[in-house]
């Protein structure tokens, strides 16, 4: 026989028996608007929106980062899905839309069947949780390119909002209420820093559990993100006025809060008003870390930031304590200040 693409590492056979074993999962998010089944050349959606006078559609793409690596090293890939979507649909929330669909791209150097069928029902129960629907994907072998156990992971979600609704920051005051909904611990970011402490400068082993907490340090570095969609909504609809959102993801407190901010306003945060997870906690002192580099690398325990007037700071404190969330009063906008983003204690 000649040459087969399975003698180049492509296995035909083992996408389709992948195809099958991730179909019940994947056809589980649907909602009604999907109109189209598994296995077309692309997905069709109905983008009839009549309760809007104006929808707007709203798009994120992202990926999970050498968080990776931690579900490599520990054989467990079941969540990291979790984190394609969260990195994806808590962006476009923050415009106030609401996720409709997502899309994930999988890369691998060998199909390994188990392990990404693991990724792929993480990113369905991400969907699940942000009331999205997993309408389409693609997984592709590339043998020579990534070596047979790697594989890397993208995602694609769009939204909707109509845009008398949208949220962009413009509507920021000074004497504005900042509300900090609490994350999972380190979330999707800031992971080569991690890695190059723990595994690298102090050859941590992952199964340790370090003193005073209850899970070893590797189950606490993989706990998946935090998605905020269904929060945000409700609050939204029980007309909370909402002037800004901010995801706190690559770049912390620092990089991602003056992306909202109006010109001449800035904000002052408490750093002892909130919660800060353990697992931070460590970091610093094991790499003896500055708190501005803390709070440039990492969410530090915040994984969103809503900015309400005042006056509402109590109604939405308890609407999104009402959801589950945990919900801090951390801090309040000034007018215009030699810095945007003041921390204090």
């Amino acid at each position: 026989m000649g040459l087969t693409y399975m003698d180049s590492g492509v296995n035909v056979e083992g996408g389709n028996r992948f195809v099958k074993k991730i179909a019940p999962f994947v056809k589980d998010t649907f909602s009604e608007r999907v109109i189209t089944d598994i296995g077309g050349f692309g997905a069709l959606f109905s983008a009839a929106f009549p309760e809007m006078k104006e929808p707007v559609l709203v798009s994120g793409t992202d990926g999970v980062g050498t968080k990776l690596q931690i579900a490599r090293m520990l054989n467990r890939h079941d969540t990291i899905g979790i984190d394609a979507v969260a990195m994806c649909v808590n962006d476009i929330v923050v415009s106030g839309a609401a996720p409709l669909f997502f899309l994930d791209y999988i890369s691998c150097g060998r199909l390994q069947e188990d392990v990404l069928v693991d990724v792929v029902k993480g990113i369905a129960d991400g969907c699940k949780i942000s009331g999205c629907s997993l309408v389409g994907g693609e997984t592709a072998e590339h043998p020579g390119v990534m070596p047979d156990n790697d594989y890397d992971i993208a995602g694609f979600a769009v939204g909707v909002v109509d845009r008398q609704k949208i949220i962009n920051g413009s509507a920021i005051k000074p004497g504005n209420a900042v509300i900090g909904l609490a994350s999972s611990g380190i979330h999707s970011n800031g992971y080569s820093m991690v890695r190059k402490l723990f595994l690298e400068l102090r050859k941590t082993d992952l199964s340790t559990v370090p003193a005073g907490w209850d899970r070893t340090l590797g189950e606490t570095l993989l706990a998946p993100t935090r998605i905020y969609v269904k929060s945000i909504l409700k609050a939204l609809s029980e007309k909370v006025q909402i002037n800004g959102l901010v995801h706190i993801t690559g770049g912390g407190f620092y990089e991602n809060i003056p992306r909202v901010l109006p010109d001449g306003i800035s904000v002052r945060i408490n750093t002892e008003s909130f919660s800060m997870p353990e697992v931070f906690e460590l970091i610093q002192s094991e790499g003896g870390i500055s708190d501005r580099e803390m709070y440039t690398t990492f969410n530090m325990g915040i994984g969103m930031m809503a900015f309400v007037p005042a006056e509402q700071a109590d109604t939405a404190l308890e609407s999104f304590r009402a959801s589950g969330e945990e919900a801090f009063l951390i801090g309040e906008t000034v007018a215009g200040a030699d810095e945007r983003v003041i921390l204090h204690k």
